[in-house]
């Protein structure tokens, strides 16, 4: 790269941030003085935070800082932390700072970088990485736009308000080869669950790492009930009316399932056994209302929340909760419960199983153009999964 940039599109489970951190440790090894920026200080962080914990590991010095104390391992790991005034002062070679465009934007910092690593760039505008890219020399763009978009803060004229990612690809779900790197292999789904991912959202193209197959729930001797399988997407109806985002009906219903997976035997993709708990299991539902419901009706260690709340997390099962009765009616509308990027999220949180509960009048929405329609396609094909 010599005053250009990269675009590296990571998939669900692809190792974006183990590609990102040995990319930028082999960057320090000839000196070059690097930025990460991206739109919070916890996801520029934990990029910060990985690329530390491997150049220990490896030997391997170099200046680490950023500017705002989002963990405790920051100053264990004896990275400085100031505010964006101070960077200038403190740039040194062999050198990764991390903040956000507020601190990169900064005129004291032009051409001060050799490389920007903007993580999480499929939320990242066009108008911020244009503040920020006068402070480096190449930029590197690390995200995935299948994934949840960037939150809506403001009106922007033109495409300045897509994300950099959004803009160069213009709804192309795979990047090709010719515009830069996708990471092809998922290393958390077994196949049974990536292959819907990967026909209905990457185009055919994400492959399963041979080992997730390893992943497996075993099926108790005698078990005459829906979760019959090991591995895989479980389509779980239930008959409800009238609920826009929130449903008892659906609550009743996973609680029942989860306390049929607990004590069941998950086997590792290393092959160690263990018996299911509470920790194996992420609760997701597209609706706070819903959420709510679910954490009252579940034991306190349950984990539930949005699917905003888990992009970037990982369970061997994950429960998919889509709460209304009538998609046309729900709460936000069709194109929020049917959104592919959002399903894409829910799903590929699954190491092993999904179990996606709905009511099946969904399957007799009525779409008024062909986007609706391919939204309710798209739906379709994850609630009649054919193995």
């Amino acid at each position: 790269m010599d005053n250009s940039y990269l675009a590296i599109q990571g998939a669900p489970g692809s190792g974006k941030t183990y590609t990102g951190k040995h990319v930028i440790v082999e960057l320090l090894k000839l000196g070059k003085k690097i930025a990460i920026s991206s739109n919070s200080h916890k996801a520029i962080n934990h990029l910060l935070i990985n690329t530390v914990k491997y150049c220990k590991e490896e030997g391997i010095t170099g200046y680490f800082a950023c500017t705002k104390d989002t963990d405790e391992t920051l100053t264990e790991l004896g990275v400085d932390i100031y505010k964006n005034k101070d960077i200038a002062t403190h740039l040194q070679p062999s050198c990764v700072i991390g903040t956000t465009a507020w601190g990169f934007a900064r005129s004291d910092l032009e051409n001060a970088f050799d490389y920007l690593f903007i993580d999480e760039a499929g939320q990242v505008s066009v108008a911020n990485l244009i503040a920020m890219s006068r402070s480096t020399k190449n930029i590197i763009l690390m995200g995935d736009q299948m994934q949840l978009g960037q939150p809506s803060q403001g009106s922007h004229p033109e495409d300045s308000g897509l994300s950099i990612l959004d803009y160069l690809l213009d709804k192309t779900p795979t990047i090709p080869e010719s515009m830069g790197i996708f990471l092809g292999t998922t290393y958390r789904m077994h196949s049974a669950v990536n292959r819907f991912i990967s026909d209905a959202i990457y185009e055919g193209k994400l492959e399963s790492a041979l080992d997730n197959d390893l992943q497996c729930i075993k099926v108790p001797d005698g078990y005459q009930g829906i979760l019959n399988k090991e591995a895989g997407i479980i389509p779980v109806p239930v008959f409800h009316e009238g609920n826009t985002q929130a449903s008892e009906e659906e609550v009743e219903k996973i609680v029942l399932l989860a306390h049929q997976l607990i004590g069941r035997i998950f086997t590792t993709k290393t092959g160690v056994e263990r018996l299911i708990d509470w920790s194996d299991m992420l609760f997701v539902a597209p609706y706070n209302h819903q959420v709510n419901k679910l954490k009252s009706a579940l034991v306190e260690q349950a984990k539930v929340g949005s699917v905003d709340k888990f992009q970037g997390q990982e369970a061997p099962i994950v429960f998919l909760s889509m709460c209304a009765s009538n998609a046309n009616e729900s709460a936000r509308g069709m194109k929020f419960l049917f959104d592919k990027n959002r399903i894409n999220v829910a799903v590929s949180r699954a190491q092993c199983m999904a179990i996606v509960v709905y009511s099946p009048s969904l399957l007799e929405t009525a779409a008024s153009n062909i986007e609706q329609l391919e939204m309710v396609n798209l739906f379709c094909r994850l609630v009649q999964v054919v193995e």
